[in-house]
């Protein structure tokens, strides 16, 4: 089928080789215009656009679908199918009838679990033991269509979402060029969603990755995990800002009081509101370099005894 991608993070590019690979023909790919990124905020192209451009495959990045000539450059392009994989952006009605055999969608979750932007990031927030990827028709709703196809993927204990999306973005990529090669086929229908089950995945944000040091602590480690490698976890100590990478749970209870900062000679620990602690690992001082935590409080004056958060 000739099929125009559409996609922009890390995330998708393992699809987009998988297709590349596949017996499709990938006539072009449409992605997010090029954006600041890194500490300089240089203006750099997306992955899928730099893997695109490489592979020679013609790159659309318009600032908006309604652009002018956008719809009209993809009917001249007369894709069978548009599979998409994160790409950032609803997809308007108008541009859904473009293929003929639709647009569908790569979602890393078991639909109709976590509908919505950030899948991967909830599932561990919320301590999923089990969670997956979805293929399925793309249509006005949001992540609401038929299912055409899903694959699990455990949660393993320590995962982060960046872990864990790594895992499903190369096994969905598997799942998607079997559903397309189905859809040519004309073996496959898409199953309706079930009412039952659903719930929304929306995008983190850096406010809602502060840490609340008088939650339990398993609620401290999900929070963190889910918030690695991005928007990324963080706290205020001595009033300044804190990165936090994922912790470590202590077995035993303590005697610290929630946010309270215990420095040892080779750890650096915060209480939590259910009496346990957590012992700092990575940790990113405001306009410095990631950095062990011990590392960190040598430099640090008065931090034994001070709170965390406050």
């Amino acid at each position: 089928m000739r099929l125009v991608f559409a996609g922009t993070p890390e995330a998708a590019v393992p699809s987009l080789d998988a297709l590349l690979a596949s017996s499709h023909q990938v006539v072009a790919v449409l992605t997010r215009p090029d954006a600041g990124s890194g500490r300089g905020r240089r203006t750099s192209a997306s992955p899928v656009a730099v893997r695109a451009e490489a592979a020679g495959v013609d790159v659309l990045k318009p600032q908006r679908f309604a652009d002018p000539g956008l719809l009209d450059r993809l009917r001249d392009l007369a894709p069978d199918c548009c599979p998409v994989v994160a790409y950032g952006t609803l997809v308007p009605p108008a541009a859904l009838t473009v293929p003929t055999r639709g647009w569908v969608n790569l979602h890393f979750s078991l639909l109709p679990a976590w509908r919505g932007a950030a899948p991967v990031q909830h599932a561990v927030l919320h301590g999923d033991e089990v969670t997956g990827a979805s293929v399925f028709a793309l249509e006005e709703g949001l992540d609401t269509g038929p299912v055409y196809g899903v694959m699990t993927e455990a949660v393993r204990p320590r995962d982060t979402s960046g872990d864990l999306l790594g895992r499903l973005a190369t096994a969905g990529a598997g799942l998607l060029v079997a559903t397309l090669d189905g859809l040519e086929r004309d073996e496959l229908v898409g199953e309706p969603q079930p009412a039952d089950g659903v719930s929304y995945a929306p995008k983190l944000t850096v406010e809602s990755a502060r840490v609340d040091w008088a939650r339990p602590a398993f609620h401290v480690d999900r929070q963190v995990r889910a918030c690695t490698p991005a928007p990324g976890a963080w706290t205020t100590v001595q009033g300044e800002r804190l990165g936090l990478g994922p912790v470590e749970l202590l077995e035993a209870d303590s005697d610290l009081a929630a946010g309270q900062v215990r420095v040892g000679r080779h750890e650096v620990l915060v209480g939590c509101g259910d009496g346990q602690a957590a012992r700092l690992g990575e940790v990113r001082p405001a306009g410095k370099r990631p950095m062990p935590a011990d590392a960190w409080a040598r430099g640090v004056r008065d931090l034994d005894g001070s709170t965390a958060g406050s």
